[in-house]
């Protein structure tokens, strides 16, 4: 199909947040307050930190203001990829926390499971799917990898099954695809607008005060407690403060080093018909993953259109920020491109939403803690792309910071380890735009990884979409 065609009448809008059921937006705080805990932002983090903090102790006061509406950044415009790991998949976990990636398995697979009981508990009506995660070989190069990982997941205990050429094209097909590893226990999909929202309604049902188009300008120590000012003249007197921003402007400055925000991209079909389905499969429905440096993920969403996004990961000088980013439209030529090279069989079906997003991307692809003001507040960032899951946990981790007492969670050596920091600029971008060359030429040759690879490898720096 022509790609320009397919494009024509796609909406910059995303998918998931262009719903009639999505909710009117709650007033912007009015004048000076005072709770027990503030909660900055209101994504996955935030409304994670806010409900926890309620259900410890139903009788705190909390307040949780958001620049926006809650969802509306990173939390409503993901891919719905609900995964149990906590470090960005369990290579990456091996190693950087060789020593505790059992405990962090096992502490990722609870998380999940309790993220689960909540939705339940609340009744959160997100289109929960427990159809877990092909990684695709899309390449020769691929399958060793991929057999290598597979190996690992089984030797934490994971559900996986290798699939050869034919066997992953009886799942989905594509004739691009070499090969496959069906992670069949530990990645359901879900629906991540309605997620937030029904996180948000969680939130009002247990008593949080919601500010949103309420932006938080600065945060000073008063005393006792932390004071955020907020734009149009507002503020907020706390004891406690859970940050939680993440690729926004850090309102800490030690942050600064630690967080860039790099752009991601997505297109979302038409509904298939019946006939166009049954030309893939895709029977189980699960979330797919191919196994570049330069990666697409896709998935069938509810209404059986396919969301696919990925490959392209933008950063721009001076860690900047616009809504004119997020509509990238030689990515999207790009996406589309590929999506057609991967389904021929879907040739003529056109894209009805297009969009880009902020990812809060840090040198160990995973979250990391931190306090400040005397331990008075408390944040989790840098969860690079995978945090549908591992936001609750990086809550629970902050919320245990802010209460100043050990506990299994803050003594982990996950919790304590700040990743390295990025240069800053111009050579921060310089060090950026050359792994992502490097990556690509990765990609273009075997995965064979250049000097300039090898040595952020010995140096413990990365990148990643």
């Amino acid at each position: 199909m022509n790609v320009g065609r397919a494009l024509a009448d796609a909406q910059p809008r995303v998918y998931w947040l262009d719903r009639p059921e999505r909710p009117d937006p709650l007033p912007p705080l009015a004048g000076d307050t005072s709770a027990d805990l503030l909660v900055i932002g209101g994504g996955y983090s935030g409304l994670w930190a806010a409900l926890q903090a309620k259900q410890d102790d139903p009788g705190r006061d909390v307040v949780l203001v958001e620049a926006g509406t809650c969802g509306w950044a990173a939390s409503g415009r993901n891919g719905g990829f609900c995964a149990a790991s906590l470090t960005h998949g369990l290579a990456n976990g091996s190693a950087r926390f060789p020593a505790e990636i059992a405990l962090l398995e096992t502490l990722g697979q609870a998380n999940l499971d309790a993220l689960l009981a909540t939705i339940s508990l609340f009744d959160i009506r997100c289109d929960v799917e427990r159809t877990g995660e092909i990684e695709l070989a899309t390449a020769e190069h691929h399958l060793a990898d991929l057999a290598e990982g597979a190996a690992l997941a089984r030797r934490h205990g994971h559900d996986v099954l290798v699939l050869g050429r034919d066997e992953v094209r009886a799942e989905v097909d594509s004739p691009t695809y070499l090969g496959g590893v069906w992670h069949r226990d530990r990645t359901v999909m879900l629906d991540p607008a309605r997620l937030a929202w029904g996180l948000r309604s969680a939130c009002l049902s247990m008593g949080v005060r919601i500010f949103e188009h309420t932006r938080v300008t600065g945060l000073a120590r008063s005393g006792g407690a932390v004071v955020a000012s907020c734009a149009g003249g507002s503020s907020v007197r706390a004891g406690g403060v859970v940050l939680a921003a993440n690729a926004f402007p850090p309102l800490l400055r030690r942050l600064r080093a630690f967080v860039v925000p790099v752009y991601d991209y997505a297109l979302v079909t038409r509904p298939l018909t019946a006939g166009e389905l049954a030309s893939v499969g895709w029977r189980h429905r699960q979330g797919l993953a191919d196994s570049g440096n330069q990666f697409h993920y896709y998935r069938l969403t509810a209404d059986d259109r396919i969301l696919f996004g990925g490959y392209d990961a933008v950063y721009h000088f001076g860690n900047r920020m616009a809504p004119s980013l997020a509509r990238e439209a030689p990515t999207f030529a790009t996406l589309a491109r590929h999506f057609y090279e991967t389904f021929p069989q879907l040739d003529g079906v056109p894209f009805t939403h297009r969009w880009g997003g902020v990812v809060d991307t840090c040198t160990r692809f995973c979250a990391f803690f931190g306090t400040a003001f005397g331990g008075r507040l408390a944040y989790a960032a840098g969860f690079t792309g995978l945090g549908v899951s591992a936001s609750r946990f990086g809550a629970r981790v902050a919320l245990d910071l802010l209460s100043g007492a050990e506990t299994p969670l803050t003594t982990l050596d996950f919790a304590r380890r700040r990743p390295v920091p990025f240069p800053p600029e111009p050579m921060r971008s310089l060090v950026i735009n050359a792994t992502r060359r490097s990556m690509a030429h990765a990609d273009a040759h075997q995965g064979r990884r250049d000097l300039w690879l090898r040595t952020l490898d010995r140096l413990g720096l990365g990148f990643d979409s």
